[in-house]
């Protein structure tokens, strides 16, 4: 007898279905499995045959076929376990032939004990399930909420094998699980740390506000105890609330990398990664035999946070040019090329030396004035031109640090500001037909639209070109970021006071890097 079964597979960050056909003959039993399973994927049949045994449900005595449809594209992990094992009791009778399970999809792992278990992954299968048009998913239990996320067809968790056949031969009938949106509106904005929290750097937050509001990345130096890191773990509480659609492209990221965190069905705040400057240049970008998600693209829709930069190495610094730039990268192996999002604000912090302290006011630097130069100079030219904003964060008085927060200005407060500046940006872009982006992802000829100076403006940034020995990349930062200084205004035209704050949050490239930009 032959059937079909449909199961799900990833490839990248998206999922694609699987057809997993079984042809049973009366012969002398045997089972050949075809169609580029991994090795995960065949070792399935001893998962198969022992949950069924321990099921108490007879494994089909006959010749088996197993072929994974599409057969040209690989098959990997466990997610095909309950799919195989279905198709396998479908054929050979043990369910009900006439059952029509041309409208359902199953993934899951089996225990030897009939268990099903979690697997990897299961949003984006969820998502191809329902745009393949199949209106039932049967997901194992722990992976249900993650699945029923997805509008537009019906979620069935499952425990075990047993309960499954029972349902499938309608001895009963499994519940299906709806998602409760308002347990996703409960979650977002919500952290661990707060913008009140920092103490004294009043320029430097208005640097992150600015940073915020435009999706600058943006470099902070001072020496040890400015607030640096602090500054840093505060920005995503700054930035605007996660939509919907943004909380499944995160999860499906951090669901397929393995990363979503126990019950957790949603990522629903802004991922805040920060690696340490030990890490490969794969663990950065992504990669591996089987490619999964580096950390830029789990920092996708958040902050990517590299303190100490000078202590990465260059090889894994220079990883990061392609992906700040195109918003995602792509991993080619031998099998195959996957892509994966990765749109996030870098923001990095460094000491001005390696003892931390060149410059201090108060403090004696113990460095020769080579290793500082040797220091700086591990920052690559290509790295800092996609620093928008360079502040330089100064040492805390003991009126700053003794001083109470309870007066401080509250992250909420800046989000405010910055989803209002982000709204007034994005309703600009659709008046002109563009798809609304942030302002640090305007191209040139974006650029000559949407930042229109008034005189006096274009006259402080003529002397800042000629006086600063600005180029064209120069040039063009500083009007990207103006124009977010005029957009938290609400102004259309920039004027000299938005110019001249923008070029004030670029002055430190002449300082370190002898006018480098």
């Amino acid at each position: 007898m032959y059937t079909k079964i449909y199961g799900a597979g990833i490839t990248g960050i998206d999922g694609f279905i699987v057809t997993v056909e079984c042809s049973a003959r009366n012969k002398i039993p045997s089972f050949d499995l075809v169609g580029l399973p991994d090795l995960a994927v065949r070792e399935a049949h001893q998962r198969v045959r022992n949950a069924c045994a321990n099921s108490g449900i007879q494994f089909p005595v006959a010749a088996l076929t197993v072929n994974l449809a599409p057969a040209d594209k690989k098959k990997e992990g466990s997610a095909l376990d309950l799919p195989l094992l279905l198709s396998i009791l479908h054929a050979g009778g043990v369910i009900d032939s006439a059952r029509d399970m041309s409208d359902k999809c199953f993934v899951g792992e089996l225990s030897l004990s009939g268990d099903i278990r979690g697997v990897r992954g299961v949003l984006s299968m969820c998502v191809a399930a329902r745009d393949a048009g199949f209106k039932e998913f049967y997901v194992p239990s722990v992976n249900a909420d993650e699945a029923a996320a997805v509008e537009g067809i019906k979620v069935i968790p499952v425990s075990n094998v047993k309960d499954l056949f029972l349902h499938l031969n309608g001895n009963i009938t499994l519940p299906h699980l709806e998602y409760d949106t308002s347990r996703f509106e409960n979650k977002i904005n919500k952290y661990e740390r707060d913008f009140s929290d920092v103490k004294g750097q009043v320029l430097a937050k208005r640097a992150m506000e600015i940073a915020a509001a435009g999706g600058h990345n943006i470099l902070l130096i001072g020496p040890p105890g400015t607030g640096k890191s602090m500054l840093a773990k505060c920005l995503p509480s700054i930035l605007p609330p996660l939509t919907f659609e943004e909380a499944i492209e995160t999860t499906k990221i951090y669901s397929i990398s393995g990363s979503l965190k126990q019950n957790e069905s949603l990522v629903c705040a802004r991922p805040f990664r920060s690696p340490h400057h030990t890490m490969s240049a794969a663990s950065l970008v992504g990669g591996g035999a089987n490619p999964m998600p580096g950390e830029v693209s789990l920092a996708h829709n958040g902050v990517l946070f590299l303190d100490e930069l000078p202590e990465f190495s260059k090889q894994v610094t220079d990883t990061l040019r392609q992906p700040l730039e195109d918003g995602r990268v792509t991993i080619t192996r031998a099998a195959a090329k996957v892509t994966f999002p990765c749109d996030f604000m870098l923001v990095a912090a460094m000491n001005p030396c390696r003892c931390g302290y060149f410059g201090h006011p108060t403090r004696s630097c113990t460095c020769k004035p080579t290793d500082v130069k040797k220091y700086i100079s591990k920052i690559s030219g290509p790295l800092l031109d996609r620093m928008d904003i360079q502040i330089e964060l100064p040492s805390l008085s003991y009126t700053e640090i003794s001083q109470s927060t309870e007066k401080s200005e509250k992250s909420e407060q800046v989000r405010e500001r910055v989803t209002r500046a982000r709204a007034f940006a994005n309703e600009r872009m659709r008046t002109a037909g563009m798809t609304p982006k942030s302002n640090a992802s305007l191209d040139p000829s974006e650029i000559k639209v949407f930042c229109r100076l008034d005189d006096t403006a274009h006259m402080i940034l003529k002397a800042a070109f000629d006086n600063l020995g600005l180029s064209a990349r120069g040039y063009d930062r500083i009007l990207r970021v103006s124009r977010t200084i005029a957009d938290l205004d609400g102004s259309e035209t920039i004027s000299a006071r938005h110019v001249a704050e923008a070029i004030q949050l670029r002055s430190l490239d002449k300082k370190y890097w002898g006018g480098k930009d």
